[in-house]
């Protein structure tokens, strides 16, 4: 049986799609490349087309035997969805709807969502756990909590079970150095950082530096992509054995301040950050940190790059080897 992996050729998918080819998996990328890089396909099959695209879907699901979906394709940019919900609305919501559709016509019984810490909105309780009351502050959280319980409404009334994953914040990269982050525009602090170590910015701006954190600066839980992907194969797995639906949050459980990831990244590039301190932004908690217990005890996930330094050494080796991203050196 394949998996389909929607967004598989983009940041986090495509660090699952390699593990699940280095496991033996037959994977099928569906991408439609306005994030998605040909290049980070890691030997699984390429579809290239939308998730929107209900006779695209049909034949991928005919021409192979798919079992499950690990669905990641969705935009992401919380001021973009603020700007333009009706994007984010037809995108993340509709299309996904139009993409369950035919998932129920050929009776595919598991998946894999792609969720976010923006379902939760400001934090009452840090770390955060996943009963934690859910108030999206943009639009692009309430798609995503929108899309969990409409998830659970189909598990109901068709039987399709499917676990949603919670990232906080992502990064990194593969060890390998093979595949990595590539966003244009980028808007993630690690790869923003480093593009002032490489040169290719003046400076990182510092949103805030008088919050009630230990430095003043915004904390935040950073989780290695390696290990995220990693958490997609354990739910995989037990969704193979007949878990029912459910969310986690994927997160280290413990949190690094705006300065401290600017430090790290000076020690880890052997180079000069220019920081400049700037307004805070409309709608960041000062605090933003997961309690994974649930998936550690009910998955045995065990995140194996839990240390700020090693997450930047990653990301540092894979854009210093790649400036330009998949465009080439």
């Amino acid at each position: 049986m394949a998996v389909l992996v929607t967004g598989g050729l983009g940041y986090v998918g495509s660090h699952a799609v390699k593990q699940l080819v280095d496991r033996g998996e037959q994977v099928i990328s569906l991408d439609n490349l306005i994030f998605g890089h040909k290049e980070a396909a890691c030997g699984s099959e390429i579809v290239i087309g939308d998730i929107g695209d209900k006779e695209l879907l049909r034949k991928v699901f005919t021409d192979y035997k798919i079992d499950s979906v690990m669905h990641f394709a969705g935009f992401r940019d919380v001021g973009e969805s603020v700007a333009d919900p009706q994007k984010y609305y037809i995108n993340n919501i509709s299309n996904s709807i139009a993409m369950l559709e035919v998932i129920l016509e050929f009776g595919i019984k598991m998946m894999i969502f792609s969720s976010s810490a923006a379902t939760f909105g400001e934090p009452e309780i840090v770390p955060i756990p996943e009963d934690h009351p859910k108030n999206p502050t943009n639009p692009y959280g309430r798609t995503k909590l929108q899309l969990e319980e409409i998830l659970k409404e189909y598990e109901h009334a068709y039987g399709l079970r499917s676990v949603s994953m919670r990232y906080f914040n992502a990064s990194g990269a593969d060890p390998s150095g093979l595949i990595g982050e590539d966003h244009k525009p980028e808007n993630h602090l690690i790869p923003l950082i480093l593009q002032v170590a490489l040169g290719q910015r003046e400076s990182i701006k510092i949103f805030g530096n008088n919050w009630p954190t230990k430095d003043g600066t915004c904390v935040r839980d950073y989780v290695h992509v390696t290990d995220l992907a990693q958490a997609h194969l354990l739910a995989l797995d037990a969704l193979r054995k007949g878990k029912e639906t459910t969310a986690y949050n994927l997160g280290n459980g413990s949190g690094y301040s705006v300065l401290e990831v600017i430090q790290v990244a000076e020690e880890v590039s052997g180079k000069k950050i220019n920081a400049i301190n700037d307004d805070r932004r409309a709608g960041d908690p000062a605090v933003l940190v997961a309690s994974s217990e649930k998936i550690t005890k009910e998955l045995g996930w065990d995140p194996k790059f839990p240390d700020l330094k090693t997450i930047v050494q990653t990301a540092w080796n894979w854009h210093s080897n790649h400036p330009n991203g998949y465009g080439g050196k």
